[in-house]
């Protein structure tokens, strides 16, 4: 029997779409030896749906639909600007792990088939992440992200300070959390092209995906 190689879903915020950073992150998560599937934020495009809904006044459950759209239009730009393999199912991600590639998730069909996903917006990237990673078997999660957080910061401490969204903690479930940000940067190329992940653990978080 043939033992799969560790699965990592990392998540991208969408706050790193104007920055400088963001290059550097798509690099270094491009070192990972193992199997990679990338959760991007919606970014400006999400932050357009916030803008709207009060404005237009459309429902919470219309708002979650259109920030889950956001993020593929996200995804789309990302794939476009370092050709990177869109995946809309757990089929075609696990097709793109079997040519070696990294699966950039399109969450539209999944998130919009699933039945335990709670519309809103205290349900952001953050949480669709989390979903994936547990949906897939995904061995821990890493969410890069335009802060810093402490060495072992409690997940209730990240979440009362906006770090990840309110519901985070029911769709993470105990999975391992790094949560990586601008000063995880200069050595987040070397420790993932080894097998370990950037950044400061969550909770129980573990540092390496034993291979």
């Amino acid at each position: 029997m043939t033992t799969r190689a560790p699965l990592l879903v990392a998540k991208i915020g969408g706050s790193l779409h104007d920055s400088p950073h963001l290059a550097r992150w798509i690099e270094a998560l491009a070192r990972w030896p193992h199997r990679l599937t990338l959760v991007c934020g919606g970014g400006p495009f999400a932050d357009a749906v916030r803008a709207a809904q009060p404005k237009l006044k459309f429902s919470e459950e219309a708002a979650h639909a259109m920030a889950v759209l956001a993020m593929e239009q996200y995804a789309l730009a990302l794939a476009d600007l370092y050709g990177l393999t869109l995946a809309a199912t757990r089929e075609e991600i696990d097709a793109a792990h079997r040519r070696g590639q990294i699966a950039l998730w399109r969450a539209a069909k999944m998130v919009g088939a699933a039945r335990d996903i709670a519309p809103g917006w205290d349900v952001t990237s953050d949480s669709l992440a989390a979903w994936l990673a547990r949906q897939t078997g995904a061995g821990a999660l890493l969410l890069i992200k335009s802060v810093d957080i402490g060495a072992d910061s409690a997940l209730e401490s990240i979440a009362s300070a906006g770090i990840v969204d309110p519901a985070f903690r029911d769709y993470v479930d105990g999975m391992p959390v790094n949560v990586a940000g601008p000063r995880a940067l200069a050595n987040a190329g070397a420790l993932m092209a080894s097998g370990a992940l950037p950044g400061a653990p969550v909770a129980s978080a573990t540092q390496k995906i034993a291979s």
